[in-house]
């Protein structure tokens, strides 16, 4: 397995030269980039044109993660050339959150053979209720089957997402890639970092990712009296308080986190990136900045490989836009603890989302927001 890593920044171009001799179907092109596809059209027929027997997929960023950096305004490329481990590509479209778990269940059925061992989502950010996306997943794969992934970003602006599938770059898509073989090695690992404040309040009415009111009262009311004078801000500033989320009877280290996407002021609702279902416990939570840092360490150490491992090992790392918000300045110190706990001889490449997708430490995939959540691929 080689892997080469490009950056296209705007009026300065590729950092490096392609390597157009790795164009080959067993080459995998990941694509972080710009939302305004204006800004980096030249780049994105660059790599169609050279690459097109290669599988393409990608998407809209709030941010790319580029070896250790953060960057933001271009593309950030990753050509992996595996030797033994075939790949397929499909998508589908989605017209509304609706048709989320059926979107799922086409590509998965697609990608579905005895030898797949493994999956990367690359969803759009906006349209997509990110828990019926797993849930499809999970329904048609089996489970020693590794799913992972994340959702689209558009910076803190939540107005459009697009993800890609070789040429066609469109909204409202959801691209994967799978991976067959018994050479291919893919671990995964997912960390937080957030502090629990308030009370636990119940969901009294929802209706999908949509929640509507807590213990009785609307939920965005209660939302802004929490918020203050950053209710200002809405939808961004929810990214800095995100909801822990748990069912009546599970504990509270089995929470799951959710963030916000919209708020609706006429009928006082909020749409988080997945499930809210009535009935469950729900607490918001708050930034501890070094509990951030050392949770993306965390998910390293997950993630890793054991030692000795022959070749390049690449590292996808998706991060939640809310941690980037949060973290601001800081921001590239998440990214160095993911690669100081990994190999010497990984790479890495990611972005800034609206949701991630992974197992917590084994099982099915979940849908996780707020998280560090590491892809690390390797073949034998």
């Amino acid at each position: 397995m080689h892997t080469s890593l490009h950056y296209f920044a705007p009026g300065a171009g590729w950092n490096r030269s392609l390597e157009t001799g790795m164009d080959d179907p067993q080459t995998l092109a990941l694509v972080f980039g710009n939302p305004e596809l204006s800004d980096i059209s030249q780049a994105l027929a660059e790599i169609n044109a050279v690459f097109g027997r290669s599988n393409v997929i990608g998407c809209s960023t709030s941010g790319e993660i580029f070896a250790e950096e953060l960057c933001e305004g271009g593309v950030a490329l990753a050509l992996i050339q595996f030797e033994k481990t075939r790949l397929m590509v499909a998508s589908a479209s989605v017209s509304d959150s609706d048709g989320s778990y059926g979107a799922a269940c086409e590509i998965a059925e697609q990608l579905h053979a005895d030898d797949l061992k493994g999956v990367f989502v690359l969803s759009d950010g906006l349209m997509v209720n990110g828990s019926e996306l797993v849930r499809g997943f999970n329904e048609v794969l089996l489970n020693d089957v590794v799913v992972t992934g994340g959702l689209a970003g558009d910076g803190d602006r939540f107005e459009r997402t697009w993800t890609m599938m070789g040429e066609a770059i469109r909204e409202r898509q959801v691209a994967a890639v799978g991976l067959y073989g018994d050479h291919v090695s893919i671990r995964h690992g997912s960390k937080g970092g957030w502090d629990i404040f308030g009370l636990e309040r119940m969901v009294t009415q929802s209706e999908g990712n949509v929640l509507f009111e807590l213990d009785g009262k609307p939920a965005l009311e209660l939302y802004k009296n929490y918020l203050g004078e950053r209710a200002k801000g809405l939808p961004a500033t929810g990214l800095l308080f995100p909801l822990a989320l748990r069912g009546d009877e599970q504990p509270t280290e089995e929470r799951v986190v959710r963030t916000i996407l919209a708020v609706n002021e006429e009928d006082q609702s909020i749409t988080f990136a997945g499930d809210i279902p009535e009935g469950s416990m729900t607490a918001l939570m708050r930034a501890n900045f070094d509990r951030l840092i050392t949770g993306a360490a965390e998910a390293g150490e997950q993630a890793k490989l054991s030692d000795g491992a022959v070749g390049d090992v690449l590292s996808i790392a998706i991060s939640c836009v809310g941690r980037r918000l949060v973290l601001g300045e800081r921001t590239e110190e998440e990214i160095e603890a993911t690669l100081d706990v990994l190999p010497d001889n990984t790479k890495q490449i990611g972005f800034y989302s609206y949701g991630e997708l992974s197992p917590l430490v084994n099982g099915v995939c979940d849908l996780h927001n707020q998280t560090m959540t590491l892809t690390v691929i390797h073949e034998t």
